[in-house]
């Protein structure tokens, strides 16, 4: 799952606004809007999650899970070099 938050710093590290991570996932802007405003992890429909995952990862995101190795242990992004 991705939070709400990861996908704003995610979206921060690559420069991007939320209309174009749209246009890169090939969804609606209102369609993230709502995403970036749910609690807790992102609610939505699997292919639209996917979707916007893939944009990400494909701009050179690494979404870091609950529990994954990171420094403090939580869920966060990582700019893939």
């Amino acid at each position: 799952m991705i939070t709400p938050y990861q996908m704003r710093a995610a979206r921060a590290l690559l420069g991007w606004d939320q209309r174009r991570l749209a246009e890169e996932a090939g969804v609606s802007l209102p369609t993230i809007q709502r995403m970036e405003a749910s609690e807790g992890n992102v609610r939505g429909n699997v292919d639209t999650l996917v979707k916007v995952v893939e944009a990400l990862e494909g701009g050179g995101i690494e979404l870091i899970a609950e529990g994954q190795a990171s420094a403090d242990g939580g869920r966060g992004v990582r700019l893939k070099r």
